[in-house]
């Protein structure tokens, strides 16, 4: 067997121990998903090894969709940390086998808490899954390693479990794009989310041209505004159409030598898109899409213009 063909057989037994969980899934996960919807205090996920690892990004992947959670090595719970966990909190642990050792010993310090476990196990008949108020099975037949030693497809059902659970918590409690930009204010997804057509509209220098302008004229006003376009106002500065260059070059095509006679409101979309200055540039991306447009004019509620957002400005 080859490299690649390797890599193929690797991909295809983790998918396989994916899709073993379907009929592994039982009213264990809803009780873990309401235990901690209804959670007062916070999420701790707990682990060792392999599955600290994966622990740790379980519970960072619930933090960000709005479920209160840290990681926590049972091993400094035994050195102070164990004054982070209170009652009103719910602890995760996980352990493919159920028996390790760190973890078993951390039970009791919890169950005298009142603390409810989650166990994520391998095997429902394990000491954690007992000692758990409702247990996740994320057996496996076999691991991807060749040697069937190494942790991969067991990691992997693992995380699954984990994002099954923060996609179930999104629905229960109806978290919205919003939400998750107020958690990742710096990345790029969060300066998506919440940045609004204010901040990368062009407000200098538009290209406003009267509705009776010539289009000889037009052309000369479009192409000097860089922005293929040229809007029209009334005598209070409220948007009364639109021409693109695209209008400009069919009307050349359909008038030919008639053309110069021609004025502004002879071509001009009287209904252009219109958002208000405060519209997300993920709405505007969406009603670029939708009509076909390169471009949305940014005006008041009484449509008085205030500035263009193109495309370009909406490529964070």
């Amino acid at each position: 067997m080859d490299i690649k063909d390797t890599a193929i057989k690797c991909f295809k037994d983790e998918a396989q121990a994916i899709l073993n969980l379907i009929p592994l899934l039982d009213d264990n996960f809803q009780k873990a998903v309401e235990l901690i919807y209804n959670c007062k205090g916070k999420l701790i996920v707990t682990g060792v090894g392999k599955s600290g690892h994966v622990g740790e990004k379980i519970a960072s992947t619930l933090a960000s969709l709005g479920t209160p959670s840290f990681f926590l090595n049972p091993l400094d719970a035994y050195h102070g940390d164990l004054g982070m966990i209170d009652k009103n909190d719910v602890v995760m642990a996980i352990s493919y086998s159920g028996y390790t050792d760190e973890l078993l010993r951390f039970i009791p310090l919890l169950m005298e808490r009142n603390v409810p476990i989650i166990g994520v196990t391998g095997n429902p008949k394990s000491l954690l899954a007992q000692y758990s108020m409702c247990h996740l099975n994320i057996a496996v037949d076999h691991e991807a390693d060749p040697l069937n030693l190494a942790p991969t497809s067991s990691t992997t059902t693992t995380m699954v479990m984990g994002d099954a659970l923060a996609c179930a918590l999104v629905r229960m409690r109806n978290f919205k794009p919003n939400d998750f930009a107020q958690f990742h204010p710096g990345g790029s997804l969060g300066k998506r989310l919440l940045t609004t057509a204010e901040d990368v509209m062009f407000k200098e220098n538009l290209p406003i041209i009267p509705a009776d302008m010539r289009l000889g004229e037009a052309i000369i006003e479009v192409s000097r505004g860089k922005l293929g376009m040229g809007v029209s106002l009334d005598e209070e500065g409220r948007i009364i159409g639109l021409i693109t260059d695209g209008d400009i070059r069919r009307a050349t095509e359909r008038w030919q030598e008639q053309f110069f006679n021609h004025k502004v409101s002879d071509i001009m979309t009287t209904s252009p898109k219109i958002v208000l200055p405060t519209t997300k540039i993920t709405a505007i991306q969406a009603v670029m899409q939708k009509y076909k447009v390169h471009s949305v004019l940014v005006a008041d509620k009484h449509k008085h213009l205030l500035g263009i957002v193109d495309h370009y400005g909406c490529m964070l």
